[in-house]
């Protein structure tokens, strides 16, 4: 068992966050499995663990400083094609592409959100 239920993040505009996550999500194998009326959605692989939802309380959603979402790819294409789906989107490249001095053999990259919030992804197999 991981020692986690799944993630969260905020977001201002419910609908721009499913096209966003529907397209990058989709190339790592993920489906939006649940919508929570124009509250919420979760993403997931046969079990949701990502969740972008309207803030219970009523205010903005804020980007969390210093908070990097990772997501396991599959594999080194699905990397490029995660990042390369974001950059069509609008996101901005906040990491290109490439080998990490921490993680001999992988491949990552990193972008934003449509409300900020920093993504990687990171691929081992090739």
């Amino acid at each position: 068992m991981s020692g986690f239920t799944h993630i969260t993040v905020g977001t201002n505009d419910i609908e721009r966050s499913r096209r966003f996550y529907d397209a990058v999500l989709a190339t790592l194998g993920w489906t939006r499995l649940l919508d929570l009326e124009d509250n919420a959605s979760m993403w997931g692989d046969g079990e949701p663990c990502f969740m972008v939802t309207r803030p219970r309380n009523g205010q903005p959603a804020t980007v969390g400083n210093g908070v990097t979402i990772s997501f396991a790819a599959p594999n080194k294409a699905a990397v490029r094609v995660f990042h390369e789906t974001a950059l069509t989107l609008g996101a901005p490249d906040e990491g290109a592409v490439g080998p990490r001095p921490w993680a001999p053999g992988a491949l990552a990259a990193y972008t934003r959100d449509p409300d900020g919030s920093k993504l990687d992804v990171y691929g081992v197999a090739s």
